[in-house]
């Protein structure tokens, strides 16, 4: 059975290339590209706005290579370009690619005599003119003349729907320019620049001469010989340059289809607090601790959510700032699980695992643990609080899916305050009796926060629909904070003190998406929520707040800021966690204790040590 070109192509998924509208006929050249192990698909399958293919004519047939001892039987320009090209726009109905909106470019670059080049072209294209023909129809691929081509004033005694690949340096009069298609160069005739960073800005003014002198003739620019990697593309693009050439259009394609989802910017910065610091670092006791975990928050994860509040977060007024490593014992990478575990109960453990220690033994946690010293303790979660990280703090189970065992461990557990979503799994579980038995301990069960500011004391149970704990971005407002600053006035009442571990979930939800406007807004949110404990801190006096990490998600990797703008933009290397070490930040009493690198287990005994607890 034969198959042709074109139905091999929408095998491999280009039917929906409508779908993808990011990367438009502005973006891509994909230079060289018979040079490519598949030549035209990996280029026509990345939606490239521009593929080029370098021809020799030989025997009176057009092949395609970059030098005459590369010419190989078969590699024709017909074979491997213009027949499935034809055959594509056809399938397409009559446009380059399945969706209309992107249109192509194919660039012959003549490596010697266009004189006999160009007639056998003409010739090969003659039976489907419709296809390549721009004049007659807009939507035909434009046929675009490079390397050696005629001289301008030649230009005129070729058909008009052949354009040509100006230069910078040609002057051409109006009637040549309107044949010229796009202008292109040399990147090196201007710099040396290798794509790392920016050009000197003498370079870049060399550079910009020239994409601005194409721009007043109306033209677009293209420079060659340059590197292929994010920075340059995003310098190039930041320039003004109009066709980003590349020799990875896969590559290209990736980082422009998703564009919206690895740049973010924020306009108008939010104020943020600067502390009195009376108490900061203090050789005192605390009589209250506030553990904030942001999860999935790295360095990068920060850094984008500064560069985003243009150059300040109320994270980075925190001046005793450490280190803590992340694996689990059974891994170099930590779950939520193992890491919430670890800073809950002291222990390094496997991953999956809530609340126990690789020995399957049950490990007695921080919120229980206080509470034989008289301290009262609250979990919040602004996600599901049955999740691994709120889980850790008052729940046992051997793996971390177990919702139903892990809400049922509240009956066990000496938690005063429970805050966060997964109704579903306390209102229907296995144990009918689970809302009965809890309330026999003394909970008063809520179902929404603003039941919950109704309380005024008390053991308080919160459980809000999924719809409450929404995306930040999806209207959620400031549940987090709302639900910490109740909890601090319900806990404050305790003479003993109190211990509050809140959780700012959703950072780590954009980084398993590898959604940027995702993770710096949770990450804001999360930032407006420490800004409130901090608050507290100089007001009492007696607290100490530790904001810290999990585990880092995403690999995020920061390629271009601009803060006077907050603007971020950035890549991710997985939608996992990485093993990269996260920051532990302190404010208040005993805070000089958390600097330094340590295992992430170790911050259990510092907060232990920062009660002066026996």
């Amino acid at each position: 059975m034969k198959i042709s070109f074109a139905a091999l192509i929408f095998g491999l998924g280009l039917q929906s290339a409508s779908a993808q509208t990011a990367l438009n006929a502005n973006r891509g050249h994909s230079h060289n590209d018979y040079k490519q192990s598949i030549p035209l698909l990996t280029a026509y399958q990345a939606e490239m706005g521009s593929i080029e293919a370098d021809v020799f004519l030989r025997n009176g047939e057009l092949y395609v290579a970059h030098e005459s001892s590369e010419i190989r039987e078969g590699a024709t320009l017909k074979k491997l370009y213009l027949d499935p090209l034809i055959e594509l726009y056809k399938v397409n109905g009559n446009h380059p690619y399945a969706d209309p909106e992107l249109k192509l470019q194919l660039v012959i670059d003549i490596k010697q005599n266009y004189r006999d080049v160009l007639p056998t072209l003409l010739k090969e294209i003659s039976a489907n003119p419709e296809v390549f023909n721009s004049l007659k129809n807009p939507n035909a691929i434009q046929l675009t003349i490079s390397g050696n081509v005629p001289k301008p004033e030649e230009f005129k005694n070729y058909p008009e729907f052949i354009s040509f690949d100006g230069r910078p340096y040609i002057n051409y009069t109006s009637g040549e320019l309107k044949r010229v298609a796009m202008i292109s160069d040399d990147l090196k005739n201007y710099t040396v620049w290798n794509g790392k960073g920016n050009p000197t800005k003498t370079d870049e003014l060399k550079l910009k001469r020239v994409i601005d002198k194409a721009h007043q003739q109306g033209k677009n620019l293209r420079f060659w010989a340059t590197q292929d990697s994010p920075n340059t593309w995003i310098v190039l693009e930041r320039m003004g340059v109009d066709w980003i050439n590349t020799d990875h259009p896969d590559k290209l394609r990736e980082f422009y289809s998703h564009q919206e989802k690895l740049t973010y910017t924020n306009p108008v910065p939010y104020p943020v607090y600067t502390p009195s610091y009376k108490t900061d670092g203090i050789k005192k006791r605390a009589k209250n601790i506030i553990l904030m975990i942001g999860d999935g928050m790295g360095l990068a994860q920060i850094h984008a959510g500064l560069m985003a509040n243009h150059g300040d977060l109320n994270i980075s007024r925190m001046r005793n700032i450490g280190f803590a490593l992340t694996s689990a014992a059974d891994a170099g990478n930590t779950d939520s699980a193992a890491g919430a575990t670890a800073l809950a109960t002291g222990h390094k453990t496997n991953n999956r695992y809530i609340g126990m220690g690789a020995d399957n033994l049950k490990k007695t946690n921080l919120v229980d643990t206080l509470y034989a010293r008289g301290v009262k303790s609250g979990v919040i979660s602004v996600g599901d609080i049955t999740d691994a990280t709120p889980a850790a703090f008052y729940a046992h189970q051997p793996d971390r899916s177990m919702n139903d065992e892990i809400a049922h461990d509240l009956l066990q557990s000496k938690v005063e305050i429970l805050v966060g979503s997964n109704q579903k799994s306390f209102f229907k579980n296995k144990d009918q009796n689970l809302i009965s038995g809890l309330q026999a301990k003394g909970y008063k069960v809520n179902n929404s926060l603003i039941e919950f500011r109704q309380q005024s004391e008390g053991k308080q149970l919160v459980l809000v629909t999924d719809s409450a704990t929404r995306a930040v971005s999806k209207g959620r407002g400031d549940w987090l904070k709302q639900s910490l600053l109740h909890s601090i006035s319900i806990l404050s009442k305790n003479k003993d003190g109190f211990f509050i571990m809140t959780e700012g979930a959703q950072i780590d939800y954009g980084g398993h998406d590898n959604n940027l406007p995702v993770v710096i807004t949770e990450l804001h949110d999360f930032d407006k929520t420490v800004e409130s404990a901090i608050r507290f801190a100089d007001l009492d006096g007696e607290t100490l707040v530790i904001v810290t990490a999990d585990h880092e998600t995403g690999g995020l990797t920061l390629l271009d800021t601009a803060p006077e703008k907050g603007m971020v933009r950035a890549a991710f290397s997985t939608n996992d966690h990485t093993n990269i070490v996260v920051p532990v930040f302190a404010y208040g009493p005993g805070a000089e204790d958390f600097k330094g690198t340590y295992q992430n287990n170790e911050i259990f005994y510092k907060i232990i040590q920062a009660y002066k607890l026996k």
